[in-house]
């Protein structure tokens, strides 16, 4: 037995055996520790869950509210417009009808033809050589005014 003594290694007498009980935390403890960190992390994570939830159904509530108004705004709209559009064809039918009495009006007293060439012949404004010749030109009532005398 004396070989086999030699072969182990011998300890200090004064090494401890076991660590000491001050280093050491109770594993109990850390798990108690972790698991209160960890419900409170789950109850943050649904706390956020129930947070976002609400936050989308506000959402969706104002998006639906907004598409009604929308659509509502787009009825009207259609609406006012299809409105202009009628009285505007109204208006051009009333401007047509005048145009047609107007033209009948004139061919009845036979000023259609005498106002069709005049405004076929006549420049928009007189040029200078006709205001000239206007200005010199004795006017109808002025040559009446000598025939008499």
């Amino acid at each position: 037995m004396a070989n086999s003594d030699a072969t182990t290694p011998s300890l200090p007498v004064n090494a401890p055996l076991a660590p000491k009980k001050e280093n050491i935390t109770p594993i109990g403890s850390k798990l108690a520790e972790l698991n209160e960190s960890r419900s409170e992390m789950l109850t943050r994570i649904q706390n956020l869950k129930q947070d976002l939830q609400n936050w989308r159904s506000k959402l969706d509530t104002q998006v639906k509210v907004y598409q009604e108004e929308l659509s509502g705004l787009k009825l009207s709209l259609n609406a006012e417009v299809e409105q202009l559009r009628s009285e505007f064809q109204e208006l051009r039918g009333t401007l047509h009808q005048q145009q047609e009495d107007v033209t009948a009006s004139l061919r009845d007293l036979g000023l259609q033809d005498v106002s069709a060439r005049e405004t076929k012949e006549a420049p928009l404004a007189p040029t200078v050589e006709e205001k000239s010749e206007e200005a010199h030109a004795p006017s109808v009532e002025e040559t009446d005014k000598k025939d008499q005398n």
